[in-house]
C-alpha cells in the first residue's frame, strides 16, 4: 500500500526498519500507538488522537520525545504528501529501545515513529459477531489506560476464535463477565430507541470516535446511556453497531446467529459523523 513514514527526523516512502532482537520494544513489547484518519482533506479529532498517543506513552513508563502539537503537525505534513482526496490511516507510535534490567523499559530510550498510509473507509455493509471466551483484563492486571500494542494479542485470539465459529468479529467481556467492547472497536446497542454503551470501567479504551458519536447522537435528540451491559442485553437488542477509528460506524447484522437489519440508529450515527467530518478540521493547503 502507498504510504509515507517519519522517523529520526526524515520522511521516507519506504517503511523504515528500526528494531532488532535486543531492542526492548521487540523483545518485551514496550510499544504504544494511536490511530487517526484523514478523510478527503479532513482530519477528524486528530488533536485528541495525538494527545492520547502522548498520554499512552507516559502511562507505559516512557518519556515521549514529541508533544501532541508536534505530532499533529507531522501528521498534517504527511497527509498533505498523500494528496487531497486520499482516505488514510494515521498511526503515530512511541517505542523503547533499551531496558533497565530484564523487564523495565528505559524511559530515556523512547523513540517516535509515524506511519500514514492508504486505508479506504469501509462501506457500512455489516458484520457478524459472537461473544468470545477471552476477556479484557482489569486495570490492575494490564496497562489498560494505554493504547498498548501488548494488549492486542488477546483481542486477536478472541477474533480468531469467533472466526473459527463462523463469525467475523468477537465481542469481549470484562473480567466480571459484562460486555466491554468488540475485539477491535467499541460497541453500542439500541433497545426501544435508546442507545446504550458499556460504561467506561478501566478495562477498555473508551474511544475518541465513541465519544464523538455519543455527542452527535445526543445533540440530535437521542437518549444515549452509559451503563453496565450484560450479554443478555445484546441478545435482546434491536440494533448493535461498532464505533471505532478504522470503520467509524459499522452495523452488526448477525449476532450469535440472530439476523439483524442495518438499523436506523446506526445509519443516523454514521450520517451524523460523516456530516460532522465535513466541518471538522480541514487541512489547509501548503503554502
Amino acid at each position: 500500500m502507498a504510504g509515507v513514514y517519519w522517523h529520526d527526523g526524515k520522511w521516507s516512502r519506504e517503511e523504515p526498519k528500526v528494531l532488532g532482537p535486543m531492542d526492548h520494544a521487540f523483545w518485551l513489547g514496550s510499544v504504544i500507538f494511536d490511530g487517526a484518519r484523514a478523510i478527503r482533506g479532513t482530519v477528524p479529532d486528530l488533536d485528541r488522537h495525538c494527545a492520547r498517543c502522548v498520554q499512552s506513552a507516559r502511562n507505559m513508563l516512557m518519556e515521549p520525545t514529541k508533544t501532541a502539537e508536534e505530532i499533529e503537525a507531522l501528521c498534517i505534513e504527511g497527509v498533505r504528501m498523500m494528496g487531497p482526496d486520499a482516505e488514510l490511516y494515521i498511526r503515530p507510535q512511541f517505542f523503547v529501545r533499551r531496558g533497565l534490567g530484564a523487564a523495565q523499559p528505559d524511559p530515556t530510550s523512547t523513540e517516535f515513529i509515524l506511519a500514514i498510509y492508504d486505508a479506504p473507509l469501509p462501506p457500512a455493509t455489516g458484520f457478524s459477531a459472537v461473544i468470545a471466551p477471552f476477556r479484557r483484563p482489569a486495570a490492575d492486571m494490564a496497562p489498560t489506560d494505554s493504547k498498548a500494542s501488548a494488549l492486542y494479542p488477546n483481542s486477536a485470539r478472541a477474533t480468531m476464535w469467533a472466526k473459527s465459529q463462523g463469525y467475523e468479529m468477537a465481542v469481549v467481556c470484562d473480567h466480571e463477565g459484562n460486555v466491554a467492547e468488540f475485539a477491535a472497536a467499541n460497541i453500542m446497542l439500541v433497545k426501544d430507541g435508546v442507545v446504550v454503551t458499556p460504561a467506561a470501567n478501566g478495562t477498555f479504551l473508551a474511544g475518541i470516535t465513541r465519544s464523538r458519536i455519543m455527542d452527535l447522537l445526543r445533540r440530535n435528540g437521542r437518549d444515549v446511556r452509559e451503563c453496565v451491559v450484560t450479554p443478555d442485553m445484546l441478545a435482546d437488542a434491536d440494533e448493535i453497531f461498532a464505533t471505532g477509528n478504522f470503520g467509524k460506524v459499522q452495523p452488526c447484522t448477525n449476532y450469535a446467529g440472530r439476523h439483524l437489519q442495518p438499523g436506523p440508529v446506526a445509519s443516523e450515527a454514521r450520517r451524523l459523523y460523516l456530516d460532522w467530518c465535513e466541518t471538522a478540521r480541514i487541512i489547509p493547503k501548503a503554502a
